[in-house]
């Protein structure tokens, strides 16, 4: 828990704690685990939260009167059980009294809104076309979607989640974001201000393996690669989020593959990884190879090609990563017609012939099941971590 009394973000949670634990702490972190283990089990009776939580039934039953005056927690009848007795009541989150709203801003050339409920479930969801807008044409945009969006919930909010290209810090400043023009952007603080509602930025990566480990059952060491306008990685590691020191964990889009120059990229390098595998560098390769090709056997081939050479630079680029952290899994997150086939079957088979068979032998890669709205979900994570305490 944070000094102020609100819940631990999944960025704010320390290893190695140094501040000392006060009463009133205590409490609130009775509270959010009270909280988390309703959210991930769901009907659970008192007795029940008291056996799993390892609290009393004294504080059980005073955090539930607590939380049920908030209407986070209802009850939902008793539990039918066989045996003579009053029977116990049956407890859960109150799954329909808030919705989140959250926005993805990864997109080449569209923004994508949504309002979601408090399990990650899409309720209904709106675009704006980026239409080249850039700086604080681009902060328009945004907050136009967002007054879209946060007019098409249907509950009371809980707060709003964004997932950003670039770099952003753990104040929800956009460091840099080369695609749409800004440094130094404070979009959190300018959004919360504009709406009155609590607000949650992370890069879209972050938020993506938030979403995969909060919605696609990723309980285990992850490392998920988003491929759409650039390129970046989101890692998880002990359960836990990494964004470094300098909030770059990563920002992998921008380093050079190999030695052999490659494409120039967008940054002014040659041969970064985003200039081989970000959508519109593929999707322009492979009309380019298709238009040139003279007939539809010669397209099929450049085109997987194409694709093959690209995973293969992913590979080399994990390689090391892969090697130095002792993942098993990889994710890829992008439009499924370019990755999952030729290009992830050369990016697995680099991987294995550069690290130790003994160690990656049961690596495995598979695109997410979360389809484009793995963004929207992960940066609804963040606000249900930063508002309820639950992931």
């Amino acid at each position: 828990m944070t000094a102020t009394g609100a819940p631990r973000t999944i960025q704010d949670r320390a290893l190695r704690p140094t501040a000392k634990v006060l009463p009133e702490h205590i409490r609130l972190n009775n509270r959010t685990l009270v909280l988390q283990t309703l959210y991930r089990a769901g009907l659970q009776s008192r007795a029940d939260l008291a056996r799993e939580t390892g609290l009393t039934r004294v504080t059980v039953s005073d955090l539930i009167s607590e939380l049920m005056g908030e209407n986070l927690v209802i009850e939902l009848g008793q539990r039918q059980e066989p045996r003579p007795g009053k029977p116990a009541t049956l407890l859960d989150i109150n799954r329909s009294a808030f919705q989140i709203v959250s926005l993805d801003l990864s997109g080449h050339t569209r923004l994508r809104g949504a309002v979601l409920s408090l399990d990650g479930a899409v309720l209904s969801s709106s675009g704006l076309d980026l239409a080249g807008a850039r700086g604080e044409a681009a902060y328009d945009t945004v907050a136009e979607l967002l007054a879209q969006v946060i007019a098409a919930a249907t509950a009371p909010i809980l707060g709003v989640g964004i997932g950003s290209p670039g770099i952003v810090d753990r104040a929800g400043v956009v460091r840099n974001a080369p695609n749409l023009g800004w440094r130094d952007q404070p979009l959190q603080a300018r959004l919360q201000e504009l709406t009155g509602l609590p607000v949650r930025v992370v890069n879209d990566a972050n938020a993506a393996v938030l979403a995969e480990h909060s919605f696609g059952g990723a309980d285990h060491d992850l490392l998920l690669i988003k491929v759409g306008h650039g390129v970046g990685a989101g890692l998880l590691i002990g359960g836990r989020a990494i964004f470094g020191e300098r909030f770059a964990a990563g920002e992998i889009g921008h380093v050079v593959v190999g030695t052999d120059d490659g494409p120039l990229c967008a940054c002014g390098k040659s041969g970064c990884l985003e200039a081989w595998l970000s959508v519109p560098r593929l999707t322009a390769a492979i009309h380019d190879a298709t238009a040139a090709a003279a007939t539809p056997a010669d397209a099929e081939r450049a085109t997987s090609d194409i694709l093959t050479e690209a995973g293969r630079r992913l590979g080399i680029i994990l390689a090391p990563v892969v090697g130095a952290l002792n993942l098993l899994e990889i994710v890829l997150s992008g439009p499924p017609e370019l990755l999952d086939g030729a290009l992830s079957a050369a990016t697995v088979e680099t991987l294995r012939s550069r690290t130790m068979a003994t160690e990656t032998g049961d690596l495995t890669l598979r695109m997410t099941a979360q389809g484009e709205d793995i963004v929207l979900r992960g940066a609804a994570v963040m606000v249900l971590s930063a508002q309820l305490g639950v992931s």
